[in-house]
């Protein structure tokens, strides 16, 4: 139970020391990484960036300890602190202290929703997250993200939104303000990212592009005295370690912050999973527990959120890096957080004069990069009913709010996966001539036997209260078609995995109806759990038990007398649970 909860302590008992290398390069590059990203995305979240610092230690300490992966990289990200900046945006706050409080409360809040879910094992609700749904939010989010650094980039006051059209008028209307030395920064330093990220690629190495533009942004800012000149800097950034102080928020204002809090949970949750399963395939000596994970991120933010973070995931980014510089166990997290901390005790001074345009030129070249454009053309060309799915949310994402996108997003997935359920596949099938084999009649026609007195059905779906009355109209209008010649109804039931209450009824009205009718009815291919529930809902006595065939072709051969059950196919068609020794 111990190590369920804290899975480092297998890897704690199995150290090698010939993981201490990687742990240790890993850690110091990712820790390196972390300072200008954390200080970047504490702006997106608009708070002051010494909370970026805040929310890249504590959370990266506990996750080492309680999470199932060894080379998730847990801290502030992009995109959940774009959400946070929607969402607290959206409220009525007096000033940035309340702001502040606010946005770390949101963290335990956050957390705390994580913990229970992880606890109650709901690890499966990230699966109601489609691909396209993600993709469309994600790219959607990353062009708001970036354009909410054009007033960084621009050195000018422009109104923060998370919609995409007010965004823009609000850059037009002060672009006449820009800042020559803000913008000429920011471009250069985009221009050294990419050039930087190309020659890494070329020569496959990680050399720390960020933490050199932040240098040589800092020590020409100090040398020409650009902020004389209207360029904004970061200004002082508080050292030291966080205090412990408990989060607070008024009762009032909980309410208001639940649907960005349980919108922020599953988004950080799903972003986390996802990076770690895709680490997970390489790797042979773990496997990821979803509701472990759940699990160790609310404990992150829970205690992150005592020592001032705002809210943290694991970082796709961060992650990769870890990886691919070396990282075996937790204790490369741990020499990262060092780095951090080391970072909060006696370097905050040195970025004084680092220009703000510099992190938001890191920012941009970042979510930029999240952009995805060849799923949506794939999905174009091969499935369109996705494609207008990413569309929707994308557009919403960006016009209406990013919680709105994600949230609707997924509503509309559920929308489309009810209604594909409400309307299953269902075949006629037939015997194809010279074999045992019964086919859609569609696929194979002119390979079919077509009897007027049979008619086969399959329906590729469980049986349930939203798809019951499609099944019994489409049954009839096919039953209808063989006319009065027709004797006997095979119904395949392979693909039946359940039948509600519902689905039951329907089901033995058919059976009256058409016994009625003097038509016989005949089941095969059923599971032992469909089995069961025939059993148990009465199905079987209005049907006889003796008209339940292993194989479409048998119930045909029975019906013209060519076949007879043999005692162990009698036990395999007609034996339920109830039956079992």
């Amino acid at each position: 139970m111990f190590k369920k909860v804290f899975p480092s302590l297998d890897w704690i008992s199995n150290y090698k020391k010939a993981y201490f290398t990687g742990d240790l390069i890993a850690g110091f590059t990712v820790g390196i990484m972390l300072v200008p990203q954390g200080m970047a995305y504490a702006m997106i979240a608009g708070l002051p960036p010494v909370y970026g610092l805040y929310a890249a230690l504590i959370p990266q300490i506990i996750y080492a300890f309680m999470g199932t992966s060894r080379q998730l990289a847990v801290g502030p990200v992009a995109m959940d602190s774009l959400l946070v900046a929607s969402g607290l945006g959206a409220l009525s706050l007096s000033g940035i202290d309340e702001y502040i409080m606010m946005a770390v409360f949101l963290a335990f809040f956050m957390g705390t929703i994580q913990l229970l879910l992880g606890v109650l094992r709901m690890g499966f609700l990230v699966n109601f997250l489609s691909k396209p749904v993600i993709s469309g939010f994600t790219s959607g989010a990353a062009i708001i993200i970036g354009l909410s650094q054009l007033k960084h980039l621009l050195g000018v006051e422009i109104a923060r939104s998370s919609q995409i059209h007010i965004l823009i008028k609000n850059a037009i209307l002060n672009i006449s303000s820009t800042n020559i030395y803000a913008i000429s920064i920011g471009v250069i330093a985009i221009i050294l990212i990419k050039v930087m990220k190309k020659i890494n690629k070329k020569y496959k190495k990680r050399f720390p592009v960020a933490l050199l533009l932040i240098v040589l942004g800092v020590v020409v800012v100090y040398v020409f005295k650009f902020y004389e000149f209207g360029l904004q800097i970061v200004g002082e950034v508080p050292s030291g370690l966080p205090t412990f102080q408990v989060p607070k928020v008024p009762l009032s204002k909980v309410t208001e912050l639940l649907p960005i809090a349980l919108a922020l949970a599953l988004i950080a949750f799903m972003e986390a999973i996802s990076v770690s399963k895709a680490l997970e395939e390489k790797q042979d000596d773990y496997e990821i527990d979803a509701n472990q994970e759940l699990i160790a991120l609310g404990s992150s933010n829970i205690i992150g959120s005592f020592f001032q973070s705002y809210p943290t995931t694991g970082g796709f980014s961060r992650t990769a890096v870890n990886d691919q510089a070396g990282a075996k166990t937790g204790v490369a997290a741990l020499i990262s957080a060092f780095v951090v901390g080391i970072t909060l005790l006696f370097l905050t001074p040195l970025f004084y004069y680092l220009p703000n345009a510099i992190l938001a030129a890191i920012i941009m070249v970042a979510v930029f990069g999240l952009i995805d454009v060849k799923y949506p053309v794939q999905l174009f060309k091969k499935r369109k009913d996705e494609f207008v799915l990413l569309l929707v949310t994308f557009l919403i994402t960006l016009t209406v709010g990013i919680k709105e996108g994600i949230l609707l997003g997924v509503l509309v997935s559920l929308l489309i996966m009810v209604y594909r359920t409400s309307v299953p596949h269902i075949a006629v099938i037939a015997r194809v001539s010279g074999t045992n084999y019964y086919k859609n009649i569609l696929r194979f026609n002119e390979f079919i036997i077509s009897r007027e007195d049979i008619l086969g059905i399959r329906i590729d779906s469980q049986l349930f209260f939203g798809n019951k009355d499609f099944f019994k109209k489409q049954l009839y209008k096919h039953i209808a078609k063989k006319g009065e010649k027709l004797k006997l109804l095979i119904v395949n039931t392979e693909a039946i995995s359940y039948i509600d209450s519902s689905g039951v009824y329907t089901l033995l009205k058919i059976i009256k109806d058409l016994k009625s009718k003097n038509i016989k009815i005949m089941f095969s291919g059923t599971s032992g759990p469909t089995r069961d529930i025939l059993y148990k809902s009465g199905i079987v006595n209005e049907l006889g038990k003796e008209n339940l065939f292993l194989r479409s072709h048998e119930a045909e051969d029975y019906y013209d007398g060519k076949y007879n059950k043999t005692a162990l196919s009698k036990r395999i068609a007609e034996q339920t649970q109830s039956s079992v020794v």
